[in-house]
């Protein structure tokens, strides 16, 4: 069993909460610094990544998130994916920034560009259907950055060690199988920490 946290500042929380409680797993909706703290995992959902910023910043969550992301894995959709990208076109410096990606900003499209696509996704038996809405995709990606999912050739999808990130909602889909990665990579990360004690 484990323990994932769903930062509860801003975004589809309810969504993500949903999702997850179908797994072996214990979830939190974060509002308080303390609460990551005997966290095994968290998901950044999706929202506004500017407006997220700012919640992060007024509630002092910047450091935390950090130190966090240093020890344990995190799981972004969508603003998240902004959230974790170590670069961010159009802007000097990144949020989290843990991830060995460039993110574009809303490069879809605005909010009425808003589409669904069937994705194919590295790990998964069948297409997983995309929601995307005002998303990002991921321009340029590190070595060691496994590619997940593209669409119309933008990376949409990667993973980059413990951390997860996608352009798209899983979250407002009835599909879990996003979730269930992210939970099994949590396992996988919280088996190999006990190993090395």
């Amino acid at each position: 069993m484990v323990k994932v946290g769903v930062l509860g500042l801003q975004g589809a929380i309810r969504e993500h909460v949903k999702a997850l409680e179908t797994k072996e797993a214990e979830i939190v909706v974060v509002k308080r610094i303390e609460q990551l703290e005997d966290l095994d995992g968290l998901v950044l959902p999706g929202g506004e990544s500017t407006t997220m910023r700012r919640l992060i910043d007024q509630y002092g969550f910047l450091e935390p998130l950090k130190a966090f992301a240093a020890e344990k894995p995190i799981f972004g959709t969508c603003a998240g994916l902004i959230l974790l990208s170590e670069r961010i076109e159009g802007l000097e410096g990144s949020h989290i920034g843990v991830m060995d990606v460039t993110a574009k900003r809303n490069a879809f499209g605005r909010q009425r560009e808003s589409f669904e696509a069937p994705l194919p996704v590295k790990g998964l038996d069948e297409d997983f259907i995309g929601v995307f809405i005002r998303a990002p995709y991921i321009e340029e990606v590190g070595e060691n950055v496994e590619v997940l999912a593209t669409f119309n050739d933008k990376i949409v999808a990667a993973r980059d060690g413990r951390f997860l990130a996608c352009a798209f909602h899983p979250e407002l889909t009835d599909d879990d199988r996003m979730h269930q990665l992210f939970i099994d990579m949590v396992l996988e990360f919280k088996k190999e920490g006990l190993a090395t004690k």
